[in-house]
């Protein structure tokens, strides 16, 4: 009798045991709200504004108990990841025109949680005081720019639009296209800009330059860069099931440009920005407080 009762204590203790390591599975696997506590965001290498949106919710998330993890890749490597669930989530597809050929081919097994920003266009940007408004005025008032327009990297989806549809639309062959690398041309933008010159640039919205320098949009009355596309956020199949909360949230998200632009210059264009970006978005949190709790809030 004496034996049976210390096997019945030893039974106890170790399903007691168990209990707690099943607890314990629990509460490390998942959330209060329903969600899972692991999530994987794709990042598109190179996309300030995708980067500056992960980042942001990485730190929103992570403060709400969530482990997150940022997977840097190119953009079909992302979409592949979505459509395998490799990735939850991912914060940059460009729709109607520039991701489209990847939904295509990847978007019967990803969801599309909605845009978040509405004003992502190619442009032509000058220094804001410069003397012209327009791509239909800048032939004629080449001289006044150094008869150069400043590129980024030749393989750019821009550079192939501006050497195209922009260069042969507005008559600017006699200028120099010149093509080499995005931060070539944002510092000779900053340059141009500190020292009062003219300068003319192909440049996207949105971007951190647009709140750095004082630059404006040349109006492309032809439409040789196409119309402005959104910003959508895509998941994988099972994301809404295994992130009810947070796939509320995504769908609810909206950064306009300059809220954006505002992120995007303290990540890219401070003395403490560089790869790791954590210390700088909490201080940006911190200065937009009320923002970052709309983010979150049911």
């Amino acid at each position: 009798m004496k034996n049976l009762t210390k096997l019945a204590a030893v039974m106890s203790v170790a399903a007691l045991a168990l209990a707690g390591c099943g607890a314990d599975a629990d509460a490390s696997s998942g959330l209060e709200n329903g969600d899972k506590k692991d999530l994987t965001i794709g990042v598109f290498n190179g996309w300030d504004e995708g980067i500056a949106a992960s980042e942001l919710w990485k730190a929103v998330l992570e403060d709400k108990g969530y482990d997150v993890e940022l997977e840097y890749a190119d953009p079909g490597t992302v979409y592949a990841g979505l459509a395998n669930g490799d990735y939850d989530l991912s914060l940059d597809t460009w729709l109607p025109i520039t991701h489209a050929t990847y939904l295509e081919q990847y978007g019967a097994d990803m969801v599309d949680l909605g845009t978040w920003n509405e004003d992502a266009k190619l442009t032509i940007a000058v220094n804001e005081d410069a003397p012209i408004d327009s791509l239909e005025e800048l032939a004629a008032n080449a001289d006044l720019f150094g008869n150069r327009l400043v590129g980024i990297e030749p393989a750019a989806g821009l550079t192939e639009a501006t050497t195209n549809e922009v260069i042969p639309g507005y008559g600017l062959e006699s200028m120099e296209y010149l093509t080499s690398s995005t931060p070539a041309m944002l510092s000779e933008l900053k340059s141009a800009t500190a020292n009062g010159e003219n300068i003319a640039v192909t440049l996207w919205r949105p971007h951190w330059a647009y709140d750095a320098f004082p630059i404006k949009d040349l109006e492309d009355p032809k439409g040789t860069l196409g119309d402005a596309e959104g910003i959508h956020s895509f998941a994988s199949k099972d994301f809404e099931a295994d992130f009810p909360a947070l796939a509320g949230w995504i769908r609810d998200f909206s950064m306009d440009s300059e809220t954006l632009f505002s992120l995007e210059n303290a990540m890219f264009n401070s003395e403490d920005g560089g790869k790791d970006y954590s210390a700088v978005v909490k201080a940006w949190m911190e200065e937009n407080q009320e923002f970052v709790d709309s983010l979150t809030q049911d």
